[in-house]
């Protein structure tokens, strides 16, 4: 997990704060909503940037990091609240454990999340926004359905 934590950017963590107070001003902010769910210690709501995309009718979110905190959050928590703008929706949350469905999330991702791309190149899982790079990743990140509650 440190290998993984020291190759993200510095600039990571200032600009999820931006992306949080930008969208609790309601700005909407392309595909970035932030997915709020309890720490799984504290129980304290644990906010972070997610671009959710829809694949087969079915909206999913991605942790490229899957051992990173908000991914053992939502295991932990198994639901949380979802926020586009000032617009909010509880959500529950389910790791997708088929091979196949990972897959075809992480197939459509480049062409869903365009912007998501780099961070993915950044943490070495792709080299670019090839779809079959990134569905020969799906086994070394984290998918989750979300479900409205």
């Amino acid at each position: 997990m440190t290998t993984t934590r020291a190759a993200l950017p510095r600039w990571l963590r200032p600009a999820n704060r931006l992306i949080r107070l930008l969208t609790r001003l309601g700005l909407p902010l392309g595909t970035i909503h932030v997915l709020t769910v309890p720490g799984r210690l504290s129980g304290v709501p644990r906010p972070t940037p997610v671009s959710p995309l829809t694949v087969d009718g079915r909206r999913y979110v991605i942790a490229g990091v899957p051992e990173g905190d908000w991914a053992r959050n939502v295991r932990a928590a198994g639901r949380g609240e979802l926020a586009c703008g000032r617009r909010k929706e509880a959500v529950t949350l389910e790791e997708v454990t088929d091979p196949g469905v990972r897959t075809d999330v992480m197939r459509a991702f480049p062409r869903e999340v365009p912007h998501g791309v780099p961070m993915f190149v950044r943490l070495g899982l792709v080299s670019g926004p090839d779809p079959d790079e990134f569905a020969a990743a799906a086994g070394r990140v984290a998918v989750f359905r979300l479900r409205a509650s």
